[in-house]
């Protein structure tokens, strides 16, 4: 049975690729706001532009409009907000002073960075990965390294002037978390994490109490999820190595089965046919006279009473 391909929406398909046109705007709106100091502001372009970025992917499968040019203004638009953008908004920030020639360069080394953990993203995206590393990233995706970056940022307008403010430990920052982006580190995709049903409330809360949190403190709940985030790299790397050492675990690859059309149909109402008319009520014309039906045959000979005999 050939599985039936799902319709083109039409008008729709545009809107994966307007979200991540937006995504692209937002990074780079971050660093016009690092032009007129708004740091906190900048921080939230960059973030805006992750949520837009998480976005553009699932509409485009959902809508069935995935496309070639998607998957590279996607990567093209990565690079720009979670490299180019946050490398200039911490260089703008703290870098740029005179006499500080290795600002630029750590700078420079950040973004590109950036673009070769992209670069590796797409040349293994024809590869079927390995039964063991599905559900993980190699390395820290672009979008957290980007957000990962402003962590001093955050810690500066928070608690003003401290160590995280200085150039020397803010370019060792940036230059750990170029590195972390390139390399073999795993990283668990949080599109993989499968949350029990029992824990979907208390998860719940946790989000709510957090929301609260980010409107009150953005910062320090920033800053708390980031680290969280960075410290989960070492289980990560515990699972990755524990997966692949027990092949039983691995996750068995879901069987394929035909797609069906999510198309409505609309059927006409059944109904009982008329002699003379069709099911959508149009008068039949018949060419030809009806076929006589044949009499009946009369019966012959006498009723018999029930007693079984004719006399009276």
């Amino acid at each position: 049975m050939e599985s039936e391909a799902r319709p083109q929406v039409p008008g729709v398909r545009f809107l994966p690729n307007a979200i991540t046109v937006l995504a692209l705007c937002s990074g780079l709106s971050a660093v016009a706001f690092g032009l007129n100091q708004q740091w906190l502001l900048a921080v939230g372009a960059i973030a805006a532009a992750g949520v837009l970025d998480s976005l553009d992917g699932p509409a485009a499968r959902l809508l069935n409009s995935t496309s070639r040019i998607g998957a590279e203004l996607d990567s093209l638009s990565d690079c720009i907000s979670f490299g180019v953008a946050p490398a200039l908004v911490t260089y703008i920030w703290l870098l740029r002073d005179e006499g500080r020639a290795y600002g630029w360069v750590v700078c420079l080394l950040f973004a590109v960075c950036a673009a070769l953990r992209l670069a590796r993203f797409n040349s293994l995206l024809d590869d079927e990965p390995k039964p063991w590393a599905r559900g993980f990233f190699t390395g820290v995706p672009a979008p957290a390294g980007g957000l990962l970056s402003q962590v001093p940022l955050l810690l500066y307008l928070r608690f003003d002037d401290g160590f995280w403010s200085r150039p020397v430990p803010v370019a060792l920052w940036m230059v750990l978390v170029g590195v972390l982006m390139v390399s073999r580190i795993p990283s668990i995709a949080l599109k993989s994490v499968r949350v029990a049903p029992q824990a979907i409330v208390p998860m719940l809360l946790i989000l709510l109490v957090g929301v609260g949190f980010l409107v009150i403190e953005p910062e320090i709940v920033a800053v708390a999820g980031l680290l969280v985030y960075l410290l989960h790299l070492p289980y990560a790397g515990w699972k990755y190595q524990h997966l692949r050492r027990h092949p039983e675990l691995w996750p068995q690859p879901k069987s394929r089965r035909p797609r069906r059309s999510s198309r409505v149909r609309l059927r006409m109402p059944r109904r009982r046919r008329v002699a003379g008319r069709l099911p959508d009520g149009s008068v039949q014309l018949r060419l030809a006279p009806r076929t006589p039906r044949p009499p009946r045959p009369r019966p012959t000979g006498k009723a018999q009473r029930p007693g079984g005999s004719d006399q009276t």
